[in-house]
């Protein structure tokens, strides 16, 4: 995983260090000089703008005009106020860090000449991601030592262009603790389990409670979710309050096991299952409320809570609070940004990682908080951020084979966070192998096996 320094932290680091910071900053600006020799293509004949701000990133950026002038590119520095940039081969945007904190507009800078920005493209709240201004497009973006959570957001996601971390010598996390980490593939291939050799059916068995009439949809997607992520047997069930004789039906699943549910959601089997899934599907009725917050309470075994039964959770918030806090085995609890709103009463905000962890503490429950970028948060961990997804999955019923994928992962004996966040990751990657145009969630689940990382 790689540490994510936070803007306050990063001034804590700076604080730390015990080098003289003329030194580092030569040393980034060395670094930098050579990432724009190598966007330009050489150094014969180029001409370089850099925008300095008043800062350290602006410090960085007149010694990389110092580096590049010993190496024969002409070089101008202007500062940040200027609307009107000479002509020149290459931008380098210097004016201001992470630590942003007022608007800025960024001069025009012509669309065939590359952007070199410093740690963040300026402009942009290193924390958050979202814009302060007019910001700056960067076609490069070198990170000093350590990535900042807002590159992984919207918009600075997308403006960021070409991201490069560059070792500069400060070693943060020994000076800091990371509050969250970025996963990357190679996580998720080290988390991910084998079945062993001597297993059985009931090993990794998932119970699916979900569906209502028009709803049927979602919970077989969450079913076939739930097999391609690795579960050896999955049962679905549907409430009787919410069924009709559609929603009775045989599954079209051939590997599907259906039985049916009473209102009152008993569970007489419980023992042979390892993991569950609510909610998908399942309708707003009020009088499924109280006896799915009694399931939730009762079946204290690894969980996946999603779509309509965080709206339950929501719909009854004080006795749902209480019987997450009661329970041994933390849940996990997938909602957009609207279902955040419904479970804690308010939106999650502009500062994603904050909200979820908080989330998370509060319901001493795994948060996975929807999103561009999903933020998977549990009680006194650092957060994780997974930043891999794309529009494609932004079409209805992706979250339910989400939701079972990671119900097959608990399953399987996987922690909660890692069964969260390593779900989600594969369930990108899965996204990413689908057609640019026209991918729905019933192409997801075959997918999921392709996706499976290696190590």
């Amino acid at each position: 995983m790689l540490p994510l320094i936070t803007p306050t932290e990063v001034r804590r680091v700076d604080e730390a260090a015990t080098e003289p910071l003329e030194a580092i900053i030569d040393r980034v600006g060395a670094l930098v000089a050579m990432s724009a020799i190598d966007l330009l293509g050489g150094t014969y004949g180029r001409r370089v703008v850099v925008i300095a701000g008043p800062g350290n990133n602006g410090a960085d950026g007149r010694a990389a005009a110092t580096h590049l002038s010993r190496r024969g590119v002409k070089c101008t520095v202007v500062d940040v106020g200027a609307t009107r940039l000479p002509v020149c081969d290459l931008v380098i945007d210097a004016a201001f860090g992470t630590g942003l904190s007022r608007e800025y507009e960024a001069p025009i800078v012509p669309s065939d000449v590359p952007v070199l920005s410093i740690d963040i493209p300026s402009g942009h709240d290193g924390l958050t991601g979202n814009p302060l201004g007019s910001p700056v497009r960067a076609t490069r973006t070198i990170v000093l030592d350590t990535l900042k959570p807002g590159l992984l957001f919207e918009p600075a996601r997308s403006a960021a262009g070409d991201v490069r971390i560059i070792d500069i010598g400060l070693d943060a996390t020994a000076l800091i603790t990371p509050s969250s980490y970025k996963v990357e593939g190679s996580d998720v291939a080290a988390w991910l389990p084998q079945r062993p050799p001597a297993t059985h059916k009931w090993k990794a068995a998932c119970w699916v409670v979900a569906g209502s009439p028009g709803m049927m949809g979602a919970a077989e997607l969450a079913a076939r979710g739930a097999q391609r992520g690795g579960a050896t047997y999955v049962r679905l069930s549907t409430p009787a309050s919410t069924r009709s004789n559609t929603a009775d039906r045989a599954s079209s699943i051939a590997e599907l096991v259906t039985q049916p549910m009473t209102a009152s959601m008993e569970t007489p089997d419980l023992e042979r299952i390892a993991s569950m899934v609510l909610g998908p599907g399942l309708g707003r009725a009020p009088e499924l409320t109280r006896p799915l917050i009694d399931l939730i309470g009762r079946a204290d075994i690894p969980m996946v809570i999603d779509a309509d039964a965080l709206w339950h959770l929501g719909h009854d918030r004080p006795a749902a609070e209480t019987v997450l806090k009661h329970r041994k085995v933390p849940a996990v609890l997938t909602p957009h940004d609207g279902e955040f709103g419904r479970l804690i009463g308010s939106p999650p905000g502009a500062d994603r990682i904050s909200a979820a962890q908080s989330a998370a503490d509060r319901l001493s429950s795994v948060v996975l908080l929807k999103g561009a970028t999903t933020v998977i948060a549990a009680p006194g961990h650092p957060a994780l951020v997974m930043a891999e997804g794309d529009a494609r999955l932004a079409t209805a019923g992706t979250g339910d084979v989400l939701a079972g994928l990671i119900g097959a992962l608990l399953a399987q004996g996987v922690d909660a966070q890692i069964a969260a966040a390593a779900g989600a990751f594969v369930h990108a990657k899965a996204a990413g192998r689908g057609p640019a145009t026209g991918l729905v969630a019933g192409d997801l689940p075959d997918l999921l096996p392709e996706a499976w990382p290696t190590t």
